[in-house]
């Protein structure tokens, strides 16, 4: 046991108390427990681990205690051990060895995903060489210095980044920050390189693009898509042309579609450093550009819907049901008979149920019949909880017009 916990341990003022329905919820599963559920908080320093018990004073587990966050505790293990350095890299090692075995063929994908990998406020991306680290809650942030040092001696990469950017650290009161942590860059240029994804080169931009870098949980949809692609394409909502690069193989042409202008100067240097000559990238407003075509009666025979998130919170369910019901009832009516529409959203608060729903009403109302041929989600380096529901956010249909 650690010295601070051997003090917890002894010390009520590193406890915490939770409520009997902060108990339950640790017993169903949840990393999670609410600032409501917590009865006597920890006099703790916040970002410390602290003890969780119930009212009984029954030991529930260790914890990392977040005073500012409405996410008061996030549980770390349910087992009275020592929360120290050897246990937090005996977590970095298993989830090493498991991308091992899922990922072992992708130079780049994601090592820890935070809950998923009963790491909460953590996220490591591996770049080849070069690793990007996440340290979103105020428990994790306080251990970065202790991340670094491990990924060193677990990895001795060649650069390590931070991309706490991420606008959640708002809610923990911490700062926004890009910076190198380890290694050297003397300019943007060097935090700027190429990685393969599944045979197809792209470029990403480790400081400043999206994410740490690049959308590392469409990995293996973007694989799946290749698989289908055929005849004539369109990859919407296309950023920085991943998904239409790779239908590029399997189709006569695609045509990809994005309202970002640096997006698609991006994706067409892409498709110049894969030497890919059938991909025509627009600038457009995905909405308006399917709708001119299906009005001009356009046809595709494969077609890619990856919206960004179109619900960011729940207040915003009633209006993303309306985007992504009118995007895929467009791209229904665009498919020629025997036509593949592959269709993602990666809106948390939109779950399945929902998401299928939206469909449904969208082919009805588009006068389509439609074969669900295939479920997916997020690549399996960005593993689900199943008792921590958060972790299932992306959601990918491989559908087919009959």
């Amino acid at each position: 046991m650690s010295k601070s916990q051997e003090r917890a341990k002894n010390d009520d003022s590193a406890t915490a108390v939770v409520s009997p329905k902060g108990a339950s919820r640790i017993k169903s599963g949840h990393l999670w427990i609410y600032r409501s559920d917590v009865i006597t908080r920890p006099k703790s320093e916040s970002g410390s681990v602290v003890r969780v018990v119930d009212q009984r004073g029954r030991f529930m587990g260790s914890a990392h205690f977040g005073a500012e966050s409405e996410i008061t505790l996030r549980l770390l293990t349910r087992e009275d051990i020592p929360v120290d350095r050897e246990f937090w890299r005996s977590k970095l090692r298993e989830a090493a060895v498991w991308r091992g075995q899922i990922a072992a063929n992708a130079e780049s994908h994601r090592l820890v995903h935070s809950e998923g990998d009963c790491l909460s406020g953590l996220i490591v991306d591996r770049y080849a060489d070069c690793f990007v680290i996440q340290t979103l809650t105020r428990g994790m942030d306080e251990l970065k210095g202790m991340w670094v040092e491990l990924l060193i001696e677990e990895f001795n990469p060649r650069l390590i980044i931070e991309r706490n950017d991420a606008k959640v650290r708002q809610l923990e009161k911490l700062p926004m920050i890009n910076s190198v942590l380890h290694g050297s860059v003397s300019d943007k240029s060097d935090a700027e390189f190429e990685i393969t994804e599944n045979g197809i080169r792209f470029t990403v931009d480790l400081l400043e693009g999206q994410k740490t870098g690049a959308f590392l949980d469409q990995r293996e949809n973007r694989a799946a898509a290749q698989s289908y692609a055929r005849g004539r394409g369109l990859d919407c909502f296309s950023f920085h042309g991943s998904f239409a690069l790779h239908m590029a193989k399997g189709c006569e042409h695609v045509t990809a579609l994005d309202v970002s202008g640096p997006a698609i100067e991006r994706a067409r240097l892409n498709a110049q450093l894969n030497g890919i000559t059938n991909v025509e990238f627009i600038e457009a407003n995905v909405f308006d550009k399917i709708r001119d075509y299906d009005d001009a009666g356009e046809r595709f025979d494969t077609i890619v819907l990856d919206p960004p998130a179109f619900a960011k919170n729940r207040g915003a369910v009633e209006a993303a049901l309306r985007g992504y019901k009118e995007i895929n009832l467009r791209a229904m009516r665009l498919l020629n008979p025997g036509g593949i529409l592959i269709t993602c959203s990666c809106s948390y608060h939109v779950n399945e149920g929902m998401f299928i729903e939206t469909i449904i009403d969208a082919a009805r109302d588009a006068g389509r019949t439609i074969q669900l041929v295939e479920k997916r989600t997020q690549s399996r380096d960005h593993p689900i909880l199943l008792t921590v529901p958060e972790t299932y956010y992306l959601k990918c249909f491989v559908l087919r017009v009959v």
